[in-house]
């Protein structure tokens, strides 16, 4: 492993999850200018601002860790100055007399309303000289529901797309009908036998002239794409002669092979050989002919790529829906220096760990760069499915506060009612303060768990 290489990896990982993030807040900007509504900030990074530039009514920034980004948009919760006052005086604002207007509800209490007033007051500065109509409450609740799907979507179309370019621009290590090496004899199956002997006799392969390099073109006129359609036909033919239409440095000749009758163990689906009752693999008499295949790099269907997306978002789902659990079996191994869960969540310095161990592998350049985009596609994929849990302060949160409020409109239109008040989400303010700290602390774990005990793909 080289300290170069581990470098290039690891600045694959950062550089792309900082495009990821620039695309989802891409996602939730494009469309809430469409919409009309005034963006104050367009933000990549968390922390302290590197550079930001004003272009129109909107600063574009970039800040120091790129590990989040964020836009501000007028109106993210609907102002009532006469609630705030309200709740001014709730928190303990001075009287004539110096005593508190109402009184406090103990300290937690306290420090809940005096972060709901925060957000109050950080939403009417994002709201100064807007009119009423370019904020984002006064959307209709699908413009709204769009806006904040526009950031998990771009994420979503962006792993497709990375999918796509691993399986059908760079394709999949396959078993080719190329040879990569002839059997010189044929020996008995399940034998520790590691050379020829010279009783041994020679296998079909090397009896008909076949050598490494020769690429199956068809076998007794039948095309071959792949060695499975090739081995196909030698196990469905033990004893039959057969004519290999084959190419040799770029000229075409024919050779006649007769495989001979071998036993063989069954795999299963998995690989796995397949044993009968009483614990005996299980044979089955097949052709064989002595040749082994080269992995080479094929391109497989354009929906190969949004299928995989598809099957990563189920697996993403799976680990979130058992996240407590997770996260419980990542800090017990931490704490034991136990093997973790290669399957189980992960920090980005994990990530860019696995990306730097990946890009030092002895692999061919095209691999370790299918694996690394695979690995981005992945993170783009975890960024969709995180953002659209329905907590806030993450994407789906907003979005079942909106879907709320288009429930309260369409009950108050059946029966008949006045238009129901917008509804109004620094009230969640606590709950939102609840979340963050939760994720500030899976954070933290994941991030010690990923330096102290990382995730080990490779030995």
């Amino acid at each position: 492993m080289t300290v170069l290489t581990f470098a290039i990896g690891l600045l694959v990982i950062v550089v792309g999850l900082a495009i990821s993030i620039a695309l989802h807040e891409v996602g939730h900007l494009v469309p809430a200018k469409l919409f009309g509504v005034r963006v104050g900030r367009y933000m990549i990074g968390l922390g302290p601002t590197l550079w930001s530039r004003k272009f129109g009514e909107t600063e574009y920034g970039v800040k120091a860790l790129p590990i989040g980004g964020y836009i501000s948009m007028s109106g993210m919760y609907p102002p009532t100055p006469a609630e705030r006052e309200a709740e001014v005086a709730r928190v303990g604002a001075p009287d004539a007399d110096g005593a508190g207007a109402q009184p406090r509800q103990g300290r937690a209490a306290g420090m809940f309303a005096a972060m709901i007033q925060d957000a109050r007051v950080a939403n009417e500065e994002t709201m100064i000289g807007t009119a009423d109509t370019r904020t984002f409450y006064r959307l209709p609740v699908y413009k709204r529901i769009i806006i904040m799907l526009g950031g998990p979507a771009m994420n979503l179309l962006l792993a497709i797309l990375l999918f796509m370019l691993v399986f059908s621009g760079i394709g999949v290590q396959s078993a080719s009908t190329s040879v990569a090496a002839v059997s010189e004899c044929v020996v008995a199956a399940g034998s520790e036998q590691t050379e020829c002997g010279p009783d041994d006799p020679a296998s079909p392969a090397a009896a008909a002239g076949i050598l490494p390099g020769d690429r199956i073109l068809s076998i007794d006129g039948t095309p071959v794409a792949t060695f499975d359609e090739a081995s196909a036909i030698i196990r469905e033919n033990p004893g039959t002669r057969l004519n290999f239409e084959i190419e040799r440095d770029g000229a075409q000749q024919t050779l006649a092979v007769t495989p001979l009758l071998a036993e063989r163990p069954v795999y299963d689906d998995a690989g796995q050989p397949v044993v009968d009752a009483n614990g005996v693999a299980e044979t089955q008499d097949v052709g064989f002919v002595g040749i082994t295949p080269a992995n080479e790099l094929q391109s497989q269907p354009i929906w190969t790529g949004p299928q995989a997306a598809v099957e990563n978002v189920g697996a993403v789902v799976g680990i979130v829906a058992q996240l407590p659990v997770k996260l419980y079996e990542t800090g017990v191994a931490l704490f034991t220096g136990g093997e973790r869960d290669p399957n189980g969540p992960m920090s980005v310095v994990g990530v860019g760990l696995i990306a730097g161990e990946v890009a030092s592998t002895d692999a061919p350049i095209l691999s370790r760069i299918s694996v690394l985009l695979g690995l981005l596609g992945s993170l783009n994929i975890a960024l969709f499915v995180f953002n659209l849990v329905p907590l806030l302060p993450l994407d789906g949160g907003h979005i079942v506060v909106a879907l709320w409020e288009g429930v309260k409109k369409a009950w108050a239109r059946l029966f008949r009612r006045p238009p129901p008040k917008p509804v109004d989400a620094t009230k969640l303010v606590p709950v939102t303060f609840v979340v963050v700290i939760l994720l500030i602390g899976m954070g933290a774990l994941l991030l010690l768990a990923d330096v102290f005990n990382p995730i080990q793909l490779f030995n």
